[in-house]
C-alpha cells in the first residue's frame, strides 16, 4: 500500500513536469513569434526610409485626389494583446492551451511617402493607415476668418486653396490636412519654424491651427506672380534672367541653412517672380512636411537643395528638365545626354552658367570640373562668376516729322499771271498724321503760305494800276484789276480726317496698391471675347462713401508693349460703372504695378457700360490705368466690379 502512494506521488510529479516544460515550451514560441514581428517591422522600417527615393516617389503625392463619387481605400492594422503568463498557465491547466495564429496574409511593401499607422487611444482595435484630405467647397469657413475660393491642388493627403481673410481683406493660400493624420504635427512644427524664419525672398507663413479634426496653414498670396514652370513654357530664359534667377535664389536658400533650415522639395514650382522681377520661394519646410519626406541631416539636406538648385537652372538653361522623366511640362533627357552640361543639350547657352549648373547638380560634373555640395560654396561660385549685364532695351521706332520746307512756292516767271498761282498739295507722305502737334505744325505752315500769296497777288494789283494811270493820265480811264478769288483767299488745304487704328494690347494686370482686389484673371479684359470678364474683389460698401474707407478704388494696368500714340480706349463693363483712365508719370512709368495711385495722371472719367474716353490731346505712353471708382451690385449685395472688354486705338 505505501508502494502504491509512492507510485501515485511520482506519477503526479511527472505529469507537472511535464506540464511545466509545455508551458515553458509556449511561452518560448510566444516570446519568439514576437521578437520575429519585432524584427519584421524594423525591417520594414528601414527599407522604407532607405536611400536611393527618386523624385517619381515624391511626385506620387501630388497625383490628383479621387473625386467626390469614388472611395479612397484605407489600409487597416488590428493589434492584439498577448496573454500573461498566469492566463496562460490557466489555459494549460484547464488543457485548451492557445492555438498558435494562422499566418497573416503578405501586405504590399510600404512606400516611403506612405505615412505610419497612428493609435487612436480610444480605440485600439483598428486604426486607418491614411486619412484623406478633408473635404471642403467653395465659400466654406476656416477658423471663422478664411473664406475658401479656389482649389488650387488636391492629394489624397491634403489640399490647397486659395482662400481670402475676412479680417484684413486680402488674399491667402491655405493648406487643409485632418488633425488625425500622422503627419499634422511634423506639419505644424514645419509651418511654425518656417514663420520664424522671417525672411523676406520666402512666401511668409501667416498662420498654423490646429482646430477639432481639421490643421490648416496659412501663407502670404502674391496674386501678380508667376512660377518658374510658367515662365519656361515658351523657352528657355535669356542669361541675364537666368542669372538673376539662381543667384538670388541661392542667396535666400544659403541664408535659410545658416538658419537651420531646409526647403528638401525645392521644384519648379515653388519658385515664384513678381512683377518687379524679384524671385520668391515657396514652401519652405511645410511642402517637404506634408508630402512626408523624410528629415535628413544638415550634410544631405544642403546637398539635396544645392542639387534642385542646380537642376533649376539647368531647366532655365535648356528648356529640358534634367531627369529621365518629364515634369513640370518639360521633356526629361534621354539616357545618352545624363550628366550632360547644359551647352551640350543646347547651343548657344552661357558658358558660365552651363558649368555653374552642372557643378550644383552632378556628383561628378564634366570636364573634371569641381562639384558644388552647399548654398554657401554655390554663391560664393556665383559671386566670381562675371557679371552678366541686362541687354539693351529696343527703342520704339518714332514716325519721321514731314519737312514742310521742301515745298516751296514756284517761281512766277511773268508777273501778271502771279495772280494765276496756287499753293500745289502736298503729297500723301507729308499729310497730317495722327499726331495733334503735326497738325497744329501744318495748319500754322499752310496759313503762312496764304497770307504770303495773298500779299504778293495784292502787291501786283497795286503796281498794274499804277502803270495804267501812268500810261492814261486818268484813273477813271482803267478801273481796278479784279484780282481773282484763288489769290486774295487763304486756300483750303485738304481736309484730313482722323481714322483711329487699333493699337494691339500685349498685357494686362491687376493694380491694386491698397490690397488684393481680383480674381488675377487680368487676360480675359483683353482676349477679344467679351463673353469672359476680369473681376474685382467683392465689397461690402463702396469705396470711400463709409468711412473709415478702406481703399479709394480698384484698377486695371494695360500694357501696349512699347510707348504708343493713343487717342481713345473703349471699355465695355458688365453694369454700370465708374472710372478714370489714367496714364502714368515720368516718375511711376518704369514699375506702374508699384506705384501709387497719385502717380497716375487722370485723362478721362465715365459712367455707364460701354463707355469710350475720347482724348481731346493724344498721348504717348506705354501703359494705360483704367481705376475704377464706382461698382455695382450683384445679386448677393456685393459691389463688385467686371470688365468684359478694353480696346486701344491711336
Amino acid at each position: 500500500m505505501a508502494d502504491g502512494t509512492k507510485a501515485v506521488v511520482d506519477t503526479s510529479a511527472a505529469d507537472a513536469a511535464t506540464d511545466e516544460a509545455a508551458l515553458a515550451a509556449a511561452i518560448d514560441e510566444l516570446a519568439g513569434s514576437e521578437d520575429a514581428a519585432e524584427s519584421t517591422s524594423a525591417d520594414a522600417r528601414e527599407d522604407a526610409t532607405a536611400p536611393g527615393r527618386t523624385e517619381a516617389d515624391e511626385e506620387d503625392d501630388d497625383a490628383p485626389a479621387a473625386g467626390p463619387g469614388s472611395t479612397v481605400g484605407e489600409e487597416t492594422s488590428e493589434i492584439t494583446a498577448p496573454l500573461s503568463v498566469q492566463e496562460l498557465r490557466a489555459e494549460l491547466a484547464a488543457g485548451s492551451p492557445r492555438k498558435k495564429p494562422a499566418p497573416e496574409p503578405a501586405r504590399p511593401a510600404r512606400r516611403p511617402t506612405d505615412p505610419q499607422p497612428t493609435v487612436d487611444p480610444r480605440d485600439t482595435a483598428t486604426l486607418p493607415r491614411t486619412l484623406p484630405a478633408p473635404q471642403r467647397r467653395s465659400g466654406d469657413m476656416i477658423g471663422h476668418r478664411y473664406r475658401l475660393e479656389e482649389c488650387i491642388s488636391q492629394t489624397e493627403t491634403f489640399s490647397s486653396w486659395r482662400a481670402v481673410d475676412e479680417k484684413l481683406r486680402r488674399a491667402v493660400g491655405v493648406h487643409l490636412m485632418a488633425s488625425g493624420h500622422q503627419r499634422a504635427r511634423k506639419v505644424l512644427a514645419a509651418a511654425k519654424s518656417a514663420a520664424l524664419l522671417g525672411d523676406p525672398r520666402f512666401v511668409q507663413v501667416l498662420d498654423a491651427v490646429h482646430e477639432g479634426e481639421l490643421v490648416y496653414v496659412v501663407r502670404e498670396w502674391l496674386p501678380h506672380s508667376s512660377d518658374l514652370a510658367r515662365l519656361l513654357a515658351n523657352g528657355p530664359m535669356e542669361p541675364h534672367e537666368a542669372y538673376q534667377m539662381v543667384r538670388q535664389v541661392a542667396d535666400a536658400v544659403a541664408a535659410a541653412h545658416r538658419r537651420g533650415q531646409a526647403h528638401l522639395r525645392l521644384t519648379p514650382r515653388c519658385v515664384l517672380r513678381t512683377d518687379s522681377g524679384q524671385y520668391r520661394i515657396n514652401g519652405i519646410a511645410v511642402d517637404a512636411a506634408l508630402r512626408g519626406l523624410p528629415a535628413e541631416d544638415a550634410e544631405d539636406a544642403q546637398r539635396a537643395d544645392t542639387r534642385a538648385i542646380g537642376a533649376l537652372l539647368f531647366a532655365a538653361l535648356t528648356h529640358r528638365w534634367p531627369y529621365p522623366e518629364d515634369r513640370y511640362d518639360l521633356q526629361g533627357l534621354p539616357k545618352d545626354l545624363q550628366n550632360a552640361a547644359p551647352d551640350q543639350v543646347r547651343a548657344g547657352v552661357h558658358k558660365g552658367l552651363s558649368e555653374l549648373a552642372a557643378r550644383a547638380l552632378f556628383d561628378q560634373p564634366p570636364h573634371h570640373a569641381q562639384p558644388i555640395t552647399t548654398p554657401e560654396e554655390l554663391v560664393r561660385a556665383i559671386a566670381r562668376m562675371p557679371r552678366i549685364r541686362q541687354p539693351e532695351p529696343e527703342l520704339p521706332a518714332f514716325p519721321t516729322p514731314p519737312r514742310h520746307n521742301t515745298h516751296a512756292l514756284p517761281t512766277a516767271p511773268n508777273p501778271t499771271r502771279v495772280a494765276d498761282t496756287s499753293v500745289a498739295p502736298l503729297p500723301a507722305s507729308s499729310r497730317p498724321t495722327s499726331s495733334r502737334r503735326a497738325r497744329r505744325r501744318l495748319r500754322r505752315v499752310v496759313k503762312a503760305t496764304a497770307w504770303t500769296v495773298a500779299l504778293g497777288a495784292i502787291g501786283v494789283a497795286s503796281w498794274q494800276f499804277v502803270d495804267s494811270l501812268r500810261h492814261t493820265g486818268s484813273a477813271t480811264a482803267s478801273p481796278l484789276p479784279s484780282v481773282s478769288s484763288s489769290s486774295s483767299s487763304a486756300p483750303s488745304p485738304q481736309a484730313s480726317t482722323h481714322n483711329p487704328a487699333p493699337i494691339t494690347i500685349k498685357g494686362a494686370q491687376s493694380y491694386n496698391p491698397l490690397g488684393e482686389g481680383s480674381d488675377g484673371n487680368a487676360a480675359k479684359a483683353v482676349d477679344n471675347d467679351p463673353s469672359t470678364t476680369w473681376n474685382t474683389q467683392w465689397y461690402n460698401d463702396q469705396f470711400g462713401t463709409k468711412p473709415p474707407a478702406l481703399k479709394s478704388g480698384t484698377g486695371l494696368i494695360i500694357d501696349l508693349g512699347s510707348s504708343q500714340t493713343v487717342s481713345s480706349v473703349a471699355v465695355q463693363f458688365v453694369g454700370e460703372h465708374t472710372a478714370e483712365l489714367r496714364v502714368p508719370t515720368a516718375a511711376a512709368a518704369a514699375n506702374p504695378s508699384q506705384a501709387r495711385p497719385e502717380g497716375f495722371t487722370v485723362v478721362g472719367k465715365q459712367t455707364g457700360t460701354n463707355v469710350e474716353y475720347a482724348l481731346d490731346a493724344p498721348v504717348t505712353t506705354r501703359y494705360l490705368l483704367i481705376w475704377l471708382t464706382a461698382l455695382p451690385k450683384d445679386n448677393v449685395g456685393h459691389y463688385v466690379g467686371q470688365v468684359a472688354e478694353v480696346k486701344v486705338s491711336g
